[in-house]
């Protein structure tokens, strides 16, 4: 096969020269020679974010979607779908940077400890100090025996595992703290295990280290706890690295099927949750050897890129996991970069679409332990919907995309620095009022903004309910574009990157069936069981994206259905305070067992009456209205 030289151009860098085969896709090229290029689709070519310019050169476009002529006339092409076909140099231009929303004091002053938590009797991470005899020509045991028979006769504890790394420094430990040790096990209740002896007595005030992880598709979370006291003592968050290789779970297990695709989503999300682990570390005055046991949270697909196990059974059909309770693991088996004996406690799911955020995140909103039915939503790409009672649970998922994530949509973005999070629109002069994350002019708008503005839209008449713009009205917002009518939110001169900011009516198209995918996910679960969804005394609503939703936008557009405010209660992240509730207390663990055993998954694809219901929630708030009695008072 005939080889070629690139010259790959990125702004501030030295120009990347290297050698690749014919039939290389430009992304692979970029790659090899460190350049990042984002590819939110997973590759597929259709979120064309993975543009360059081909300054010149042999390469083939085997396709051109998202580019508009002038686009192509100018030299763009998708990393992503076009290949090297001779010598070629092609100029990435500058990625977007990702700026998040720092977590504050107050939100890690937020997390209480449970009460009554006693590290001694529900904590199976437990450090003992030992007083071995000292062996002589009377006592002639191993090292191994002795200290067997101190764990035996001092702490109760019957004939630990422990690997061949522990063995090896045993007899060094044993002498070097002249027979008094401190010893760390996990203490589960078939087989304990060893993990660390340390010379001399670690004083018992000293903490003794955790962390609670919730691998979100957009959003890793780290909770650093002190499992002596309960007390998280440190957060840090950050987005998940994955993003750059697709946005949603579809995506990412398409790009896992390439070569060397899987291998190269596990060490993104190691690398984010080690960086992760290390910031908290640095913040609390820890060190990452001492972190001796994680719970880990996430939903399916996160679990699986993150344990390296291969996905492409959970996009097709009949849909199952390679599985949904995974044994524990140790640190350096998975490849933390913690104690490498570390517990890896990856919390239990239950199903393709269903993962162990769900069942964490049952548990911290308390809807397994409740006589009254309630209705629990992850609000994200995956739409997760759970119904129930400490009687019964049922669940179903539904695949309501990114688009409330910032993709799929034009001037769309994530949750970050310059993102427009609220939208007001007089409804006489049609302009609109916005309020930015940050003080930075507009640069797009992010989930909650989307549902603002969506529902100030249609409110205001802008919109009609099939989602179609009102182009009579004498408004200079109101236009159309290259992709159609839109409205636009910002003039160039207003925002960051000098370019309107505009919802089209495409955009538009994708928001609304993101939300009948979540609303119909909903619905369908309460005649599951024959209960109307108002049966629900309280809806609990999860996810970080959850925490900013305004009810009443939300309830305008039929993202939520239309109940009296006071019964939302939004919960922010309930995935990693379940994974923290897990890495305390053994019974929390074994509530989530206990959650993932008796919930009832519905699978929404096996007949038409998901379909029935998402298509008549295709409408602005439905196409029965009567659903929205508050909201047909504003429009009827």
């Amino acid at each position: 096969m005939a080889e070629h030289r690139i010259t790959i151009v990125s702004k501030g860098e030295e120009p990347a020269i290297l050698t690749v085969a014919t039939g290389t896709l430009l992304s692979e090229a970029a790659r090899a020679a460190g350049v990042e290029i984002a590819q939110p689709c997973g590759g597929q070519g259709r979120c064309g974010r993975c543009a360059v310019v081909v300054e010149n050169g042999g390469v083939r476009k085997r396709s051109t979607l998202r580019l508009s002529p002038q686009d192509l006339s100018a030299g763009y092409a998708l990393a992503c779908q076009t290949v090297v076909e001779g010598d070629a140099r092609f100029h990435v231009p500058l990625q977007e940077k990702i700026e998040r929303r720092l977590t504050t004091d107050r939100v890690l002053g937020e997390v209480e400890v449970p009460p009554g938590y006693d590290p001694v009797r529900y904590q199976d991470l437990q450090r003992v100090q030992l007083d071995l005899s000292p062996p002589s020509m009377d006592d002639q045991r191993d090292d191994w025996s002795r200290l067997l028979s101190a764990l035996r006769q001092q702490a109760g504890i019957p004939a630990p595992a422990a690997s061949l790394p522990v063995l090896r420094t045993l007899g060094a430990v044993l002498r070097a703290g002249e027979w008094k040790v401190t010893a760390i096990l996990h203490v589960h209740p078939t087989q304990p295990r060893l993990l660390g002896l340390y010379p001399g007595y670690v004083p018992s005030e000293t903490p003794l280290w955790g962390a609670a992880v919730d691998i979100g598709t957009t959003t890793v979370t780290a909770w650093l706890v002190n499992l002596r006291d309960g007390r998280v003592v440190a957060q840090s968050a950050d987005y998940n690295g994955q993003i750059a290789r697709g946005e949603d779970v579809i995506s990412r297990i398409i790009y896992s099927e390439k070569h060397n695709g899987l291998e190269e989503l596990r060490s993104l999300v190691l690398q984010t949750i080690n960086t992760l682990l290390d910031t908290a570390c640095k913040r609390a005055g820890a060190q990452k050897g001492e972190v001796y046991k994680l719970a880990i949270a996430g939903n399916s697909t996160m679990m699986h890129l993150f344990l390296g196990l291969p996905p492409e059974s959970i996009r097709r059909s009949p849909f199952v996991t390679a599985v949904n309770d995974p044994p524990q693991l140790t640190a350096a088996a998975v490849g933390l970069a913690v104690h490498p004996e570390a517990v890896v406690d990856c919390l239990p799911g239950v199903a393709s679409y269903v993962g162990a955020d769900i069942t964490a995140g049952v548990l911290s909103a308390g809807v397994d332990d409740s006589d009254e039915v309630s209705l629990f939503i992850d609000v994200g790409t995956n739409g997760e919907t759970v119904m129930g009672s400490r009687e019964w649970l049922v669940t179903c998922a539904c695949s309501a995309g990114p688009a409330f994530e910032g993709a799929g949509v034009v001037d769309g973005m994530r949750a970050t620095r310059g993102a427009i999070e609220e939208v007001w629109i007089n409804s006489d002069s049609l302009e609109p009022t916005v309020r930015m994350i940050g003080r930075s002019k507009p640069r797009g708008i992010c989930g909650s903004g989307l549902i603002s503005l969506l529902a100030e839209l249609f409110i205001t008449g802008v919109l009609d309910k099939a989602g179609h713009f009102n182009t009579a009205l004498q408004s200079e917002r109101v236009r159309t574009g290259a992709h159609g009518p839109e409205y636009v939110l910002a003039w160039g001169p207003e925002t960051h990157h000098g370019r309107d900011i505009t919802l089209t009516e495409v955009d538009v198209d994708n928001l609304l069936r993101a939300k009948a995918a979540i609303f119909a996910g909903f619905t369908v679960l309460a005649q599951s069981v024959g209960l109307p969804l108002e049966s629900a005394g309280t809806v609990r609503i999860g996810g970080a994206f959850g925490k900013y939703i305004n009810v009443e936008k939300a309830v305008e557009i039929g993202l939520l259905p239309d109940i009296p405010w006071e019964h939302f209660i939004f919960l922010g992240n309930t995935a990693v305070k379940g994974a923290y509730l897990a890495l305390l207390d053994s019974r929390a663990r074994g509530r989530i067992a206990e959650i993932a055993r008796k919930m009832t998954y519905i699978e929404l694809s096996a007949d038409n009456t998901f379909y029935d219901a998402f298509t008549s929630a295709l409408f602005l708030p439905h196409t029965d209205i009567h659903k929205f009695p508050s909201v047909a008072e504003h429009i009827l």
